[in-house]
């Protein structure tokens, strides 16, 4: 599974992602623990093997914002943390039993000083955060709520139905009673 994800970007030569691979640590993670923690240094980046994580950061009122979720076949690091070397300022917490291939920051670094590869590699997974980002924003700014949920089922089928509804709800941006009358309205 891993080794097709790095194969998709048409960068590394099969004993390149042989030999990265090798650096990568096996970690298990449990329901409700976390990757990242809001004010601790983002300091590796993982390959999601299985599991479902949410991304979330409390409000200034103390309220709960989910505004992302990661699946299986992704990478997953709090970003501007780990590029920046700064404390997070977001949650990465799991939904679901996980499992992922983790890959420390020194190693990254160590990398991308070596290889010119791992620089196009990471300016790609850059454009794609930055994309990522952007259709998040124009979603919350276009799209009714049942929209973004339809996009959510669309882009994940299977796993949509393992998140807990208070996460659904908040990263749509509505209450679980309205996301419970859009469940009922929307097919897919």
């Amino acid at each position: 599974m891993i080794e097709n994800y790095f194969r998709s970007f048409n960068i590394f030569s099969e004993n390149e992602i042989r030999d990265f691979l090798q650096l990568f640590e096996a970690r298990k993670v449990y329901k409700n623990d976390f990757f990242v923690q809001e004010g601790d240094k983002c300091r590796e980046i993982a390959f999601i093997v299985s599991g479902i994580f949410r991304s979330y950061y409390i409000s200034d009122t103390g309220k709960d914002m989910t505004y992302c979720f990661r699946f299986p076949d992704q990478l997953m690091a709090g970003y501007s943390s780990f590029i920046s070397d700064c404390p997070s300022r977001e949650n990465m917490q799991a939904i679901t039993d996980a499992d992922l291939m983790v890959l420390k920051k020194d190693v990254v670094d160590s990398l991308v000083k070596d290889d010119l590869n791992w620089t196009k590699f990471l300016k790609i997974i850059a454009e794609q955060e930055y994309l990522e980002l952007e259709k998040r924003f124009f979603q919350l700014q276009r799209d009714s709520a049942a929209q973004r949920y339809e996009a959510l089922i669309g882009h994940q089928p299977d796993y949509v139905q393992k998140i807990p509804l208070q996460y659904l709800a908040s990263y749509l941006g509505i209450t679980q009673r309205h996301l419970s009358r859009i469940r009922k309205e929307v097919t897919v």
